[in-house]
């Protein structure tokens, strides 16, 4: 059984299953570490015609995609699961590296994909969806949003990578980007790879990789540097109150003898 189960609703499956059928998520499903399905919400429309789109009550341009058939189709899908229901929508809630780890530690998630001008409320109230946007900007479709959202929390998901270090030192762990990174050849048209990485002092090449994330992550996202740098500062703080505290205190005889040399 694997470890998470994503379920996604969609007009066009096709489209998750060349995205996420690929690489390392495509390699993890295949393994039966991950589970993920598309399931098109056309087949569960009650219409002859499948047809799963009305006009806004209102007016209003365009198409809505209309509650029943999603619903069907998340109540066929999910059955009398408690899963974590979530739809792909740019007035949500901007999805962050600290809610994929939250979002990857779930048993069952369903997403939902919208289209045209976005689905009827009603289907969102009745399957309790949380929105969630990946910026902000609009797409066509939350399919690609959902692919998004499935490959972020699938890859933390435990064996999904070769290693655990591969979640270590990536950009948004401890509010930092990564640093940059550099391979064969050494020399190319002009450009060398920085000396201090082919020195094999692995504490210089520690403290370089932290400077530069720290340099590139201030220059670009000052908002994450304030976060990582008033913790940085708090631990720096911390260390040294605790190193006061282990200092000994002359002891009463060394104070007398210093009071009779005086």
């Amino acid at each position: 059984m694997s470890a998470l189960k994503i379920d996604i609703l969609t007009l066009f499956p096709a489209q998750i299953e060349a995205v996420l059928g690929e690489s390392i998520i495509g390699r993890a499903r295949a393994a039966g570490i991950l589970e993920i399905n598309a399931h098109n919400i056309r087949d569960y429309s009650e219409n002859k015609h499948r047809k799963v789109d009305d006009t806004p009550c209102g007016g209003g341009r365009g198409m809505l995609m209309a509650a029943p058939p999603i619903v069907n189709c998340y109540r066929a899908v999910a059955g009398e699961s408690d899963a974590r229901v979530l739809y792909m929508s740019p007035r949500g809630k901007t999805l962050t590296q600290e809610d994929c780890k939250a979002l990857s530690h779930e048993k069952h998630i369903v997403i939902l994909c919208g289209h045209y001008e976005g689905v009827d409320q009603r289907a969102l109230d009745i399957l309790g969806a949380e929105e969630v946007s990946i910026g902000d900007y609009v797409l066509t479709g939350g399919e690609l949003p959902a692919c998004i959202l499935a490959d972020a929390v699938g890859r933390l998901v435990p064996g999904v990578l070769p290693e655990a270090e591969c979640h270590e030192k990536e950009s948004f762990e401890d509010d930092l980007l990564e640093y940059p990174q550099y391979t064969r050849p050494i020399e190319y048209e002009g450009l060398s790879v920085p000396e201090v990485l082919l020195s094999g002092h692995h504490k210089n090449i520690d403290a370089w990789r932290l400077e530069r994330a720290e340099k590139i992550t201030a220059e670009r996202r000052p908002d994450m540097f304030e976060k990582y740098d008033k913790r940085k500062q708090e631990a720096i703080s911390a260390r040294l109150a605790k190193k006061r505290r282990r200092k000994p205190k002359a002891s009463s005889a060394v104070v007398e003898n210093k009071d009779k040399s005086e």
